[in-house]
């Protein structure tokens, strides 16, 4: 279900050629999410480096979307960028595994293609 790698980068450093690298991969970012700041801001104490990134292939949702609206549920894709035990990881949920909680076989070839892309992603970010 989850996918994870380990990296010598900080994550500051991942969130610096985090857009360059997904729009090589023709992804976009839709939005990152701090939470680290955000529960510091909600004075919840957090010290821990977390960003999450919701990232999207426009023509690959459309796909998925024209075939089950439900799948909206479980987009944009997400990739989290945080520190654990002294190392940086990146992680994501398979989208393989998600597709599979609709019983949609039929669109399991764009599930497999956006995975190996997030994949691929996740390679070049570390």
């Amino acid at each position: 279900m989850l996918h994870i790698i380990e990296s010598d980068k900080t994550v500051q450093e991942i969130q610096k050629s985090f857009p360059q690298i997904v729009a090589a991969h023709k992804f976009g970012v839709l939005g990152e999410h701090d939470l680290k700041k955000k529960m510091n801001e909600k004075g919840i104490a957090f010290d821990r480096d977390c960003l999450v990134f919701e990232i999207c292939n426009p023509g690959q949702a459309k796909k998925v979307l024209e075939g089950d609206m439900a799948i909206s549920t479980v987009l944009p894709c997400r990739v989290s960028v945080y520190s654990e035990g002294g190392k940086t990881k990146i992680a994501a949920l398979k989208p393989t595994a998600l597709l599979g909680l609709f019983g949609r076989p039929e669109l399991k070839p764009v599930a497999e293609e956006v995975e190996k892309a997030i994949f691929s992603i996740m390679a070049d970010l570390a």
